[in-house]
């Protein structure tokens, strides 16, 4: 590395592998770094080991070594375990799953070989292919137990991160539609990245994905060169029926299934129309690498808006008292994706038993209001009533409300009555 202060750092956690780079300021773009010393080897497993005599933990390539080679209990799927919110039990001790994901992260960030990272990190961006409450709240425990801040991290997943990674990229890359194939095995995803320049800001979305099934290489009637031929044929035809007609700057593939020894065919198709064909599996981590770089930092796409299917479309906030004047107090502002959609404020009840939010969708300008009751409110002379108001999305149309009594100092105490609601605006 050429730069130890500032870091912006991509981790893509994988459900099977999982990579990390950072932005290199001198040649103005990501670098992955590597797993091992001395070779091109990107990716880790996703996966940790514990020794249990000595009571330490590896990651990725080390840790299927020590499972293989000197004993101990091994979580292959920690993609699967940081998905919810139970623990598990390795080697009769009950984990938590934050810690775990919390042991790989830190695991992952020692390759940079930077002293001191958390101090000298800028931002640390985490993808992963989707991002579910449980999750969210891992990772987020996770990152503040290795000690970074709030205003350290940020979460976006795969398809946000392929925005970042495409629309950073020279300009006749994303002038048109791109194409993005994803391989598992012998499945194939095909999404588009389409531009709609009528609106300002332009607005950029993945559409709804289209998948099929190629013949295996490995299918018991098919042999040699007429289950290679058999493959192509069938990815050649996908691709005719996604592609069709229609313009596009470029082509990414992604994931493991893929390869130009038995695309003959099929590369051919993708070529045409002078497209531009890229193959790789670092674009999750470049692309979070990137995204961190381009909020902070560059700002050069701030004329355009990623509509991720995790976005809130939603405007919430109250109408209130501020330092004695009325106004309007916004809460959760439109244009974000769910998990980064959290807001609180306290706030003295005057002449009213009822919260009453006033919610706003994106691009209309009609608002709504909508009330929340406090069943089992104390009675209390007016302006003696404290609350404390806390709002959290746990998905991208529902959002938890937590009302708690604070009371009102010595004089009324707080009953400890707390109003928890899911609501969907």
């Amino acid at each position: 590395m050429n730069e130890i202060r500032d870091l912006i750092i991509g981790i893509d956690f994988g459900k099977d592998y999982s990579q990390i780079c950072y932005y290199d300021r001198k040649g103005e773009e990501p670098c992955s770094v590597s797993m091992k010393v001395g070779a091109q080897e990107f990716e880790a497993p996703t996966c940790i080991c514990r020794r249990g005599e000595h009571k330490e933990y590896t990651i990725g390539l080390e840790a299927v070594y020590f499972a293989r080679e000197k004993g101990g209990q091994m979580v292959d799927d920690l993609y699967g375990i940081c998905k919810k919110e139970d623990s598990v039990q390795i080697l009769g001790e009950q984990v938590e799953p934050w810690e775990l994901l919390q042991v790989f992260l830190k695991g992952m960030l020692k390759f940079l070989g930077v002293a001191d990272l958390v101090k000298n990190t800028k931002c640390l961006v985490i993808t992963s292919p989707e991002l579910e409450d449980p999750q969210v709240k891992n990772m987020e425990k996770a990152c503040q137990a290795i000690g970074f801040s709030k205003n350290q991290y940020m979460l976006i997943d795969h398809g946000e991160s392929f925005y970042y990674y495409s629309l950073t990229q020279k300009r006749e890359t994303w002038n048109r539609s791109i194409g993005w194939y994803s391989f598992h095995q012998d499945e194939v995803k095909f999404q588009q990245l389409t531009m709609d320049s009528s609106t300002r800001p332009v607005l950029v979305r993945l559409e709804e994905p289209k998948k099929t099934v190629l013949p295996s290489l490995t299918a018991p009637e098919e042999e040699g060169e007429k289950a290679v031929e058999a493959r192509d044929e069938a990815f050649r035809d996908f691709i005719k029926e996604t592609l069709g007609t229609g313009l596009f700057s470029s082509i990414q593939i992604t994931g493991y299934g893929f390869s130009p020894d038995w695309a003959k065919m099929s590369i051919g198709s993708l070529c045409m129309q002078r497209r531009k064909v890229y193959y790789g599996n670092n674009l999750f981590a470049k692309g979070a690498c990137a995204a961190g770089k381009e909020r902070l930092e560059d700002k050069i796409l701030k004329g355009y808006r990623y509509m991720s299917p995790a976005l809130v479309l939603k405007d919430v906030g109250m109408e209130m008292r501020v330092m004695g004047a009325p106004a309007y107090y916004p809460l959760i502002e439109a244009g974000k994706n769910w998990y980064e959609c959290k807001a609180g404020c306290e706030l003295i009840l005057d002449d009213i038993t009822e919260l009453v939010f006033v919610v706003g969708t994106f691009g209309e300008k009609h608002k709504k209001k909508v009330i929340m009751g406090l069943p089992g409110l104390p009675e209390r002379p007016n302006k003696t009533t404290r609350l404390s108001l806390a709002l959290a999305y746990v998905s991208q149309k529902k959002c938890r409300v937590v009302v708690k009594d604070l009371g009102f100092g010595e004089m009324f105490p707080s009953s400890g009555k707390v109003w928890d609601e899911l609501v969907e605006w």
